[in-house]
C-alpha cells in the first residue's frame, strides 16, 4: 500500500500536548485498562483496492456466552447497521465479542463470531446467539464489494484479541474509514475516577468514520474537506463501576458529547451508535447468577456523574487518536470505481494547535 506519510512517525495526541478534560487516564490510555477487557485486529491490504479489517472487543476472556455481561445501547442518527441491537435493549446484556468490520461485511462477522462463540467449551447445546457487530462503511478507499474481510479473517481478529497497548489508526475496522476529509481509524482511550472512596475505569474506543467541522480540544482545524459531513462512528464503551443496564445506557449517551466537541456535523447520512458494557464481576450474569434471585451492586444515580463526564472526555480524545495514528491511505473509491487518496491529518499543524 503507498504511504504519503510513511516517513513521519505516526503519534497520539498527548505526544504532542494535546490532552482534552481534567480527569487522568490509566496506565495504557486505552480501553484495556479496563482489566479483562481483550482486543484483536485483521488488516486486510492488497492490490491497490482491499483497504478494510475487522477489529473484535471482549469484555473478558472467559466463556461470554455463559458469562454473559451487562449491557446498553444508544443512537443518536440511525443511519445504520447495529447487529444484536434489539436484543441488547430488550435484555440489557451481551453474550458475544463485539466485531467492528465494513458495511457489507456485517453478515459476515455474525457469522464469525457464531462460529467463535459456538467453539467455546460448554457451548455444546448452545442454538441461539445474539451476534454484537457495528459497521462504517469504508468504500471511500476500499472496494467493499470485494467480499472482504471474510468470515475467517474476522475469526482471526477473535483470535488475536489480547490485552495491553492497542494499535490505533489505519487497522482492523479503521484500515479505510476516512474522517473529516481526513484519514480516520481506530482510536483509544480511558480515565480513572474515584467515587465513593473506589477507583472506576472508563474505556473507550472507536471507528471513526464521519465529518463535520473538525475541532481539536475546542480549537478548529481547517481542512479541504470542511464540508465532508456523511459517515459513521461507532463508541464502544467499557467500565469495571457496576452499573445495571439501564445506567450503562446512560453512559452510552454520553459519549455523544465527547462526538459533538470534536465538530461532527451529525447528518442525515451519519451513523451514531454507542454501545457500553460493565465488567464488574457482581453484575455478571453467569449461569448460576441466572437461574436464582439475586442481590446485585449497583453504583447509585447520585454518584455516577463523574463516569459521564469521563466517557465525554475519553471519546474525544479516542477520536483525536485515531486521526493522529492514520496514515495517507491511496485506495479506491468504490463509487466512483477510480483510485482515490485520502490525507493524514498533519502533524505539525496540531503542534501548531497545542502551542496556541
Amino acid at each position: 500500500m503507498a504511504q504519503a506519510d510513511a516517513s513521519t512517525k505516526r503519534i497520539r495526541s498527548r505526544d504532542i500536548g494535546i490532552a482534552p478534560g481534567q480527569y487522568r487516564t490509566g496506565s495504557l490510555n486505552a480501553i484495556t485498562d479496563v482489566a479483562g477487557v481483550l482486543v484483536g485486529h485483521v488488516t486486510i491490504i492488497e492490490g491497490e483496492t482491499i483497504r478494510t479489517g475487522a477489529t473484535a472487543i471482549l469484555p473478558h476472556g472467559g466463556n461470554l456466552f455463559q458469562d454473559k455481561v451487562p449491557a446498553a445501547i444508544a443512537v443518536l442518527n440511525g443511519y445504520g447497521k447495529f447487529v444484536g441491537s434489539t436484543q441488547i435493549e430488550e435484555l440489557g446484556e451481551i453474550e458475544t465479542p463485539i466485531v467492528l468490520t465494513n458495511t457489507l461485511a456485517t453478515g459476515r462477522a455474525i457469522e464469525a463470531i457464531n462460529r467463535w462463540t459456538l467453539s467455546q467449551p460448554d457451548n455444546d447445546r448452545v442454538v441461539s446467539i445474539n451476534p454484537v457487530v457495528g459497521e462504517t462503511n469504508d468504500s471511500r478507499l476500499n472496494n467493499i464489494r470485494s467480499g472482504r474481510p471474510t468470515i475467517d479473517e474476522i475469526g482471526q481478529a477473535l483470535g488475536k484479541a489480547q490485552g495491553g497497548p492497542v494499535i490505533e489508526g489505519s487497522i482492523g475496522a479503521g484500515a479505510g474509514t476516512v474522517a473529516f476529509g481526513l484519514k480516520g481509524g481506530i482510536g483509544t482511550s480511558s480515565r480513572s475516577i474515584q467515587i465513593g472512596g473506589k477507583d472506576y475505569m472508563v474505556g473507550i474506543l472507536v471507528q471513526s468514520n464521519y465529518g463535520g467541522h473538525l475541532r481539536i480540544d475546542g480549537q478548529a482545524y481547517v481542512t479541504v474537506a470542511s464540508q465532508d459531513r456523511d459517515g459513521s462512528i461507532v463508541i464502544v464503551v467499557a467500565t469495571d463501576a457496576p452499573l445495571s443496564s439501564r445506567n450503562l445506557k446512560r453512559l452510552a449517551v454520553r459519549t455523544f458529547g465527547g462526538l459533538a466537541r470534536t465538530g461532527a456535523a451529525l447528518s442525515n447520512g451519519s451513523g451514531d451508535y454507542a454501545v457500553a458494557f460493565s465488567t464488574a464481576m457482581g453484575v455478571r450474569r453467569t449461569k448460576e447468577q441466572r437461574q436464582r434471585v439475586t442481590a446485585i451492586p449497583d453504583l447509585p444515580n447520585e454518584l455516577i456523574s463523574p463516569l459521564f463526564e469521563a466517557a465525554i472526555e475519553a471519546t474525544e480524545e479516542s477520536i483525536i487518536n485515531s486521526l493522529c495514528a492514520a496514515e495517507t491511505t491511496e485506495g479506491f473509491n468504490a463509487a466512483t470505481m477510480s483510485a482515490n487518496k485520502i490525507e493524514a491529518i498533519s502533524l505539525d499543524a496540531l503542534k501548531r494547535l497545542a502551542r496556541l
